[in-house]
């Protein structure tokens, strides 16, 4: 069953025709200016409910469907396994940790969750393209074994890992939304590591998936995985705070505080969404470029090329959204 459009009565309406009713020793002139101010109100307002009530949207089976992004390309119409094999060609070489584990299906998967919400499905083919490079870029940066000399380069290693290796700490601390459970350890895990019982905790709420007290599905599955990265991809951690998604797509402007804190549209800030002071405000470290070097080389092997890269690739100098000594202190 279907809902049909409910026509609520304008007051505006009615005080427009009240208005343009004549009176005796009205001036017709006034009269006609006043019926044609009331057709044009409620023309418009015709108008803007069909309008509303047509908002096209499509159906593409099992990838995408009931959603207006879902009438774009998705992400399998240009990006196929072929391209998944070659960003990351050496994930299953005897020397990675996670050989098996991570597929192409597992993340076209996860993705479908989001594409109706504009993940891979956003913008024309380009801005599309750039997305996915811009979040493989994230993933496979975190989850790298690859170093200098490495077979193939140090940038092709990406998904060598599922976990933490050999972690010092079981990352639990005190909250009382998400305790931590008996016996749980919160170590790194996942596509985008999450650590601590609050993120695995919050996560899990997210994916109605119970990750608070088995946050090994991070490590087993690799489906909920790439669903937990994405998701954090694509939500805002605080309110007036962009997603990284909404960033990269250009759905996100600044506003004078962030031009001041040289927090600006680009690549750059979706590390300033994800890592905060962790990678950003300190320059031009390491791990950030590590994080930039995945990106570009993503574009170039998806055939977009690293020119397309953008303005603002970095967060050397922006001030962290949320930078960690306020959540120490707050």
């Amino acid at each position: 069953m279907t809902a049909g459009i409910v026509l609520v009565p304008d007051p505006r309406r009615s005080l427009l025709l009240s208005q343009a009713q004549p009176s005796c020793g009205s001036d017709p002139m006034r009269t006609a200016r006043a019926w044609a101010v009331a057709f044009l109100v409620i023309a418009a307002a015709v108008v803007a409910a069909e309008a509303k009530s047509k908002l096209k949207t499509c159906d593409k089976g099992w990838e995408c469907s009931g959603s207006i992004y879902c009438c774009n390309e998705t992400i399998t119409d240009y990006f196929q396994v072929y391209q998944f094999e070659n960003l990351f060609s050496k994930r299953n070489s005897p020397v990675a940790h996670a050989v098996g584990f991570w597929d192409y299906h597992s993340f076209i998967t996860a993705a479908a969750v989001y594409e109706p919400l504009g993940f891979g499905t956003t913008g024309d083919k380009e801005t599309k393209m750039m997305e996915i490079a811009a979040f493989l870029g994230h993933v496979g940066s975190k989850t790298s074994c690859g170093y200098g000399v490495a077979t193939g380069g140090p940038l092709a290693w990406g998904l060598c890992y599922n976990h933490e290796m050999s972690p010092s700490q079981d990352y639990c601390t005190p909250n009382y939304l998400y305790p931590c459970a008996e016996g749980a350890s919160y170590y790194g895990r996942g596509a985008l590591p999450v650590y601590g019982n609050y993120n695995y905790g919050i996560i899990g709420d997210a994916l109605n998936v119970d990750l608070l007290h088995h946050p090994e599905y991070l490590e087993q599955n690799a489906t909920i995985a790439f669903q937990a990265a994405i998701w954090r991809w694509m939500t805002p951690m605080k309110k007036k705070q962009p997603s990284a998604h909404d960033v990269l797509v250009g759905n996100w402007k600044p506003t004078n505080n962030d031009t001041l804190s040289n927090r600006l549209p680009g690549f750059g800030l979706t590390m300033n969404i994800l890592y905060a002071d962790q990678i950003c405000g300190q320059g031009y470290i390491d791990p950030m470029n590590n994080i930039i070097s995945h990106y570009q080389y993503y574009l170039d092997l998806m055939g977009v090329g690293r020119q397309k890269s953008g303005d603002n690739r970095d967060c050397a100098d922006q001030v962290p959204f949320n930078p960690s000594y306020k959540a120490a202190t707050s």
